[in-house]
């Protein structure tokens, strides 16, 4: 590496923010990032580990080591080249991943893990500024046509790979642009949206062929798809959302959380003009204390609410790792995103029990609760005497998604369904159970994280290959 050792002499350094009081004004992304030389710093406290689990903990297999060797010697070209050998779009896992690979670092036993996700941005923000990022060189064109259906993460990765290999790709996306969670789920402060336009435009000049404003089932049928290509991946994602039904779910001002971050993100874009969800001077809770919620808490900082509040039925995360959770696993401990920093308060082990109001949202009910082992599994109870009820204009419902959207083409398609209503297809080869259809992304394997969306889309790409090479 670099420097022998540094990591012993070196602290990390990350890179640094825009004070909260400027960045809440808009929602552009904020980040400061270090200079050249002092990631090339950062990257010399790699160990150049015998065994380097950050392999491991990257879905991605991302060769970390040896990136990181060559940023410490200056050479960037070569460290984008062993990035993008791995990693489609790193532009999207450098911002948005919460990395794995850190929490698998050998270093992060008893130090501060390398920096390998700002290390990753900055190697691809610098292929983009020298050029380096374009179509792959001139491929054999095969004879073969694949179909993507849905534009998120793992049908942009898996139409980017199939591309490569020499297959003519057309993806069909039901929204006007192409991203899906990225584009819509995820507000800009996090992923500004011309980061996905700039890798579409390159993707387009490598021939493949996006069709938006266009649903599967709807504007085309999926019998002309199954007749027009020699395969068809299912990349839709899962979109049905964790409900929570109680007493005045019904009632206005209680919403889905990506109900309120897709109107915001299509506020941002020009795709519409105004909100009728606004978070503007009114009070907020945001129930789901993950990623989405955080990006909900953000986004309602932004908008001018007066309070927000967001609270998860789960106990509060420990600071350090506990027995239960070692080295290398992905560290669940106590974590404040930047939204979380700019304002806002968090609770814990707290159950929502009732909304009210008449007709629209007035104040919600809410109890505190104690978790138990019971016959080997966790539950939770009730606390006597905690109950209260506090005022809110606005709730927002974080807590996950459970499915695909199973009607319309996923059930005219008769795939075979797992027992949680996901598409049946295997790791191995992605095939579901109906000839030349595959699967991959959250419709097979459930809610996951952008960088295994990824991870599945270039798997799926590869077995799509095979398949179409015996033919």
């Amino acid at each position: 590496m670099g420097v022998i050792g540094a990591y012993l002499t070196t602290e990390r350094k990350d890179e640094s923010y825009q004070d909260k009081v400027s960045r809440i004004q808009n929602f552009k992304e904020f980040t400061i990032p270090l200079s050249k030389e002092e990631l090339k710093e950062q990257a010399t406290r790699c160990m150049d580990c015998g065994v380097p689990f950050c392999h491991s903990g990257c879905p991605l297999g991302n060769v970390i080591p040896d990136f990181n060797d060559a940023v410490a010697r200056e050479d960037w070209e070569t460290a984008a080249q062993y990035l993008f050998d791995t990693n489609s779009f790193p532009e999207f896992t450098g911002r948005v991943c919460p990395a794995p690979c850190e929490s698998a670092c050998v270093l992060s036993i008893n130090r501060d893990a390398v920096s390998i996700k700002q290390i990753e941005k900055r190697i691809v923000e610098t292929a983009y500024e020298n050029g380096w990022v374009k179509p792959a060189d001139e491929v054999d064109a095969s004879e073969y046509n694949v179909a993507v259906i849905g534009g998120g993460p793992a049908g942009m990765a898996a139409a980017d790979r199939l591309s490569s290999l020499g297959h003519s790709v057309t993806v069909y996306e039901k929204d006007k642009f192409v991203g899906g969670l990225l584009r819509y789920g995820i507000p800009d402060f996090k992923l500004e949206k011309k980061v996905i336009e700039r890798r579409v435009e390159v993707m387009k000049e490598a021939g493949v062929q996006f069709i938006t404003s266009t649903e599967v089932g709807k504007d085309i049928k999926l019998a002309d798809l199954d007749n027009s290509y020699d395969a068809v991946l299912f990349t839709i994602g899962a979109q049905v959302p964790r409900d929570l039904p109680i007493e005045g779910r019904d009632l206005d001002g209680v919403y889905f959380a990506m109900e309120y971050l897709r109107e915001s993100n299509q506020l941002e874009s020009g795709e519409i003009k105004k909100l009728t969800i606004d978070a503007k001077d009114k009070k907020v809770l945001v129930i789901g204390g993950g990623d989405t919620g955080s990006d909900c808490l953000g986004t309602a900082i932004r908008q001018g609410a007066s309070k927000v509040t967001q609270i998860d039925i789960v106990p509060k995360p420990a600071n350090e790792r506990e027995a239960t959770n070692p080295w290398p696993e992905y560290s669940f401990t106590l974590k404040t995103s930047t939204s979380q920093k700019e304002g806002g308060n968090r609770d814990w082990n707290i159950q929502t029990t009732k909304f009210i109001g008449n007709g629209k949202l007035e104040a919600v009910e809410m109890q505190e609760v104690k978790w138990l082992t019971k016959d080997g599994r966790r539950t939770f109870e009730a606390v006597e005497g905690t109950s209260k009820i506090e005022e809110y204009d606005l709730v927002f419902l974080a807590a996950g998604f459970l499915s695909p959207v199973v009607e319309g083409i996923v059930a005219d398609s008769g795939v075979v369904l797992t027992d949680r209503k996901n598409i049946s297809a295997s790791q191995k080869d992605y095939k579901t159970s109906k000839e030349k259809f595959f699967a991959a992304g959250d419709a097979r394997r459930g809610q996951s994280l952008v960088v295994w969306a990824l991870s599945e889309g270039r798997d799926a790409a590869i077995a799509i290959d095979k398949y179409l090479r015996k033919k």
